[in-house]
């Protein structure tokens, strides 16, 4: 069996100086066999070959440790060279061996500093906010040319999205603005009960679904659904070319693909709103029925005394706000989806979470221009 690694570096009769190893130079001899070899190379900074005709056995890791002992010596400046090794061994360091000694070594890891790290986020804005700005002249550039000419339009799209943005969602929307409904009616039953106002349910209820939560919900159940959809659609034409096909072809792809998105999404978000208050305001009902004693009369007779049909065009307007917005963002990510798979996954990711962050920030801001408005 072979024996544990020896060193051994002299002058031979040429007077140049050697390092003879013998025995052998294995995984399972690792940290002790590696830390030897590396000592014995500084301790002789001058020499100048590694005679590896006396190595029994080497192994992979073996062939590694030597390389990297001599790419270490290269950097520092004092390069040396394998002599005697068998064939069998010179074939193991011709598998591992890199095409340049320096090639093979990894630059220390550094941290970019503060100052580079806030340069890099701000100009990586500055081309974010770029690539938004183009895409809206874009799209309202192609909007103007479609208004001259409707007949250019891709009005053959509109129905079938219309389908998919609206009839498929109505499921979803009905069953998380009931039970939105259900939950407001819920948690202001047990304070309305403290101080009498059990028939007030009917206001907190309404109100608050016809001017803020069915928008809302709808749009950011829009956003998960239609709005991903839209962003994986044409993100995966961007990075197939697809895109740019259309664009040989003398179509422009705001007019084919994004402004048909915007028309269908903008007809039947706010119905999907509408419905989305009924049975949202509906569930508060159940819950008033059940835990206030309240009757069906009297919940509707309030109801209706407290919700105004300009309550319930706001919480339309904000839901085609909403879905404006939507569609602007899906299908800006869409359209800079880059890298494959990979790259559409990522936009079509982005492309959710800035959408729900803007729709939240524009019912801040819609709700604050109502309130005023009202007085």
């Amino acid at each position: 069996m072979a024996t544990a690694l020896h060193l051994d570096a002299r002058r031979d009769p040429s007077e140049i100086a050697v390092l003879h190893l013998q025995g052998r130079l294995v995984l399972e001899d690792g940290p002790e066999s590696w830390a030897r070899l590396q000592n014995v190379v500084k301790e002789h900074a001058g020499i100048a070959q590694i005679d590896l005709a006396g190595l029994e056995t080497v192994d992979g890791a073996g062939a590694t440790w030597l390389l990297a002992v001599r790419a270490n010596a290269a950097r520092a400046g004092q390069p040396f060279e394998f002599v005697g090794a068998r064939p069998e061994l010179e074939r193991l360091l011709r598998l591992y061996r890199c095409p340049s000694e320096f090639g093979c070594l990894k630059d220390a890891p550094h941290e970019t500093p503060i100052l580079a790290q806030v340069g890099d986020t701000t100009l990586e804005l500055a081309r974010g906010l770029r690539r938004v700005l183009v895409y809206t002249g874009d799209l309202v550039w192609a909007m103007g040319r479609a208004l001259r000419r409707p007949r250019s339009m891709n009005w053959s799209d509109v129905p079938g999205l219309m389908e998919r943005a609206g009839a498929d969602a109505v499921p979803i929307v009905l069953l998380i603005n009931f039970l939105i409904g259900l939950i407001v009616a819920l948690q202001a039953a047990q304070q309305l009960a403290r101080f009498g106002a059990h028939v007030f349910l009917a206001d907190l209820v309404g109100l608050s679904l016809t001017r803020e939560l069915a928008p809302l919900m709808t749009a950011i159940i829009l956003a998960g659904r239609s709005g991903a959809a839209y962003a994986a659609e044409i993100g995966t034409m961007a990075v197939s070319e697809e895109i740019d096909a259309l664009r040989t072809l003398g179509l422009d792809p705001h007019r084919h693909l994004v402004i048909p998105r915007v028309i269908a999404l903008g007809a039947v978000a706010p119905i999907l709103a509408l419905l989305g208050m009924t049975v949202g305001i509906v569930g508060g009902m159940l819950i008033g029925i059940g835990t206030l004693d309240l009757t069906p009369l009297t919940y509707w007779n309030e109801l209706d005394r407290a919700v105004q049909t300009l309550d319930v065009l706001e919480g339309m307007s904000k839901s085609l706000v909403f879905a404006m917005i939507t569609t602007f963002i899906a299908c800006q990510r869409g359209l800079a989806a880059r890298g494959g798979a990979a790259g559409v996954g990522s936009s079509t990711t982005s492309a959710v979470v800035a959408t729900i962050f803007h729709l939240v920030a524009a019912d801040a801001v819609l709700s604050t221009v109502f309130n005023a408005l009202r007085g």
